[in-house]
């Protein structure tokens, strides 16, 4: 019998063994109350973030070993991860030292277990230091860059604490090692202008225990990270720790496998909702399944003093937190749907009480916008809204005012927003760079495929106008998308399979992107002529599909040598790409493509949830056989852990299983699941108040819950 639901082991990474700056992105770890980087060192963690306290990506607790620096030994450090822990080990002058870091659940805290082994046979006593460090403060203000705000902090000694603390006392760091002892900085502190690297020095003291480990033995210490809004509150948490780091190890463990139960358990309420059951014998489809769900509930956000409540936040561990981008929360909007459909609704409300024509998302720690426009947002709401009402069955929702409008006269303004930014033709003008992908520079203007979405949006918003009985808004709406598509099919070039972006100056320029194939796929595929639709699938083997991931770019596109930054370029992807790709092969009449690829897409499922880019293996070596994840230094400037994980549900159920559900909550199946497993079952897919099972073979039934 093959498990239906995943543990941490289930979804536990590959080892990888490294040396120090090796290309690997460090992971990441998380309680829901916040995030930690796990760094190349058996010890060192860097980004420690417990909202509304940040302090950018400073690391601490850097590790030396007999008062040498431990990474200067040279020596392979492998990782572990899992979803509730990290391991990391080397060894080293006849030591190997095993460490487990976790987020401690219910804490503002981290501890790491150390656990130090005599491998000689004479007794031998350990001096173990850790350099600690913190910049902790408690900004105003939303976090409105990608690292989030740091400063300089001012230490004290409290026995084998060391304290930290904000110069205005509004956020405090207390680090420590138990049974151990701490002491200031013997280093000048410097001047912030000197400070080297991203993060900052954020110089504090040094931690310091002497162990006595003997002949082939091992001996225990723990650290203990804590953060508060006050020195006590911060005291507390590390003494809440500190006295049993062993047990906020396994209270980790018990936590997340938790998580993982209440995400496919309807009755739970952790979640609002649940996520459908997968039975399948197919190895690489439950993978890929458990892979997509972890990323999407990775990603919860329940810290005191979050304004929605709850969130989702869009990456982690290094950039942007306590920010939700539109784009990157609609690409898992099916996800939402089903398993906090509550917290989603919350969250569609919220931005459309705001102008979602000035920024691209929205800050937990005040609501407030963060960042520039992206042209995506109609697209994205109109889907979110569309998702979130078929799924429900909650049609009150359109009634609802938000501001001076109700829902669904958002959704109109949404979907017909596109014509304001015609300049001379039938085609919008999306605008340039910053506001479409960022590092293709080739991608800006009359684009393919924010003009086809457009045409699914408006028929989208006809469904839903459809619910109220508006027979002649939803046809105008309907007649207005049909006209606007010859304008996007006479973008196609013949033989190609791409379209041309139209730019200011009446020049076409030929796009080689994943985006327009997989937008333009999924959103009119039914438009097409047959030769197109062939012509484009052509395309995507041909120049972006590799064997475990895919090239957003084709290599073979002008714009090809302008960005190294591997979410949009040619030497990778960002992981909805994939997924949304093969969702438009599917819809393009070329289904055994995507399930020929699944057991290779699989492969990259092998280093914790999904990253905002995988390298193809072109650009770099993968690791045992998956796309590697890109790092976060320059010029890469990549997460290790991305939300939009999420639409790689949407490409199971909607795509393999063929799973299609109307607003009017009507459910019909016909997908190529059964290519990879004749007897898989989708289990307790929920629609309004109904439950169904969907089997390979298409056959939908309504069961009990």
């Amino acid at each position: 019998m093959h498990p239906l639901i995943p543990t941490v082991e289930d979804l536990a990474a590959d080892s990888i063994t490294h040396h120090f700056d090796d290309m690997i992105a460090p992971a990441g770890l998380t309680n829901m109350l916040g995030t930690v980087r796990v760094d190349h060192d058996l010890t060192a963690i860097s980004a420690v973030q417990f909202p509304p306290v940040s302090q950018g990506l400073t690391q601490t607790a850097v590790l030396f070993v007999d008062g040498r620096l431990f990474a200067s030994y040279g020596v392979p450090v492998t990782h572990e991860w899992r979803p509730d822990r990290v391991v990391r080990r080397a060894a080293a002058d006849g030591l190997e030292i095993i460490t487990t870091t976790v987020c401690v659940p219910g804490r503002t805290a981290v501890a790491i277990d150390i656990a130090v082994h005599n491998t000689t046979d004479a007794d031998r006593e350990v001096r173990l230091g850790l350099s600690a460090a913190a910049r902790v403060t408690r900004s105003a203000d939303a976090w409105l860059d990608a690292e989030s705000p740091s400063a300089r902090n001012t230490a004290h000694v409290d026995g084998e604490r060391l304290m930290c603390g904000a110069a205005d006392a509004a956020a405090w760091s207390v680090q420590g090692l138990a049974g151990g002892t701490a002491a200031l900085s013997g280093v000048a502190e410097l001047p912030d202008q000197f400070d080297t690297g991203i993060g900052g020095n954020g110089r504090g003291g040094e931690l310091r225990v002497t162990l006595a480990v003997p002949a082939e033995g091992t001996a225990r210490t723990g650290y203990v990270h804590a953060i508060g809004l006050t020195e006590q509150e911060a005291a507390d948490a590390y003494a809440a720790v500190a006295g049993d780091v062993p047990g906020a190890v396994a209270a980790a463990e018990e936590f997340w496998n938790r998580q993982l139960r209440a995400a496919f358990d309807p009755d739970d309420p952790e979640f609002s909702g649940a996520l459908p059951v997968l039975e399948t014998a197919s190895a690489p489809l439950r993978r890929l399944y458990w892979w997509a769900a972890l990323g999407v509930i990775w990603f919860r956000r329940d810290f005191a003093g979050n304004v929605l409540g709850r969130s989702y936040d869009t990456l982690m561990p290094n950039y942007w937190g306590t920010t939700t981008f539109i784009w990157d929360y609609s690409l898992s909007s099916v996800s939402h749907a089903l398993l906090d459909p509550a917290e989603m609704r919350n969250q569609v409300r919220h931005w459309i009480s705001l102008d979602i024509h000035s920024h691209f998302g929205t800050s937990s720690l005040t609501g407030g916008p963060v960042g520039r426009w992206y042209s995506v947002n109609d697209y994205a709401m109109t889907r979110l809204v569309h998702d979130y009402v078929r799924f429900t069955g909650d049609t009150a929702f359109l009634d609802e005012l938000v501001g001076d409008e109700t829902v669904a006269a958002s959704v109109r303004q949404w979907a017909t927003a596109w014509k304001s930014l015609r300049r001379g033709t039938a085609l919008a003008d999306y605008g340039e760079i910053d506001n479409l992908l960022e590092c293709v520079s080739s991608y800006t203007h009359e684009v393919a495929g924010l003009n086809a979405a457009n045409v699914w949006s408006m028929r989208a918003a006809a469904d839903l106008l459809d619910l109220h009985g508006d027979a002649a808004a939803s046809a105008e709406l309907r007649a207005e998308a049909d006209a606007l598509l010859p304008a996007i099919v006479e973008r196609y070039l013949p033989g190609h399979g791409i379209f041309a972006a139209g730019q200011p100056d009446g020049t076409l320029l030929p796009v080689r992107h994943c985006y327009d194939f997989s937008v333009v796929g999924t959103s009119i595929a039914d438009d097409l002529a047959p030769g197109i639709r062939a012509e484009m699938v052509e395309f995507f083997r041909r120049e972006l599909q590799t064997e475990n991931w895919m090239r957003a770019l084709s290599p073979w596109d002008a714009d090809a040598s302008y960005s190294v930054r591997p979410d949009h370029q040619w030497n990778g992807a960002y992981p909805a790409w994939p997924a949304d790709a093969g969702r438009a092969l599917a819809a393009l009449g070329a289904p055994e493509v995507l399930t020929d690829w699944i057991e290779g897409l699989s492969r990259s499922a092998n280093q914790g949830p999904m990253g905002q880019a995988h390298f193809v293996e072109e650009a770099v070596p993968g690791v045992n056989g998956g796309a590697r994840k890109a790092p976060p230094q320059l010029p890469y400037i990549i997460d290790w852990a991305c939300s939009s994980s999420g639409a790689w549900i949407e490409l199971i159920i909607e795509a393999l299983f063929g799973v299609s559900v109307g607003v009017n909550g009507s459910v019909r199946a016909a997908g190529c699941v059964a290519a990879l497993d004749p007897h898989a079952v989708l289990r307790g897919l929920r629609v309004a108040d109904r439950y169904y099972d969907i089997d390979a073979s298409g056959r939908v039934a309504e069961t009990a819950r």
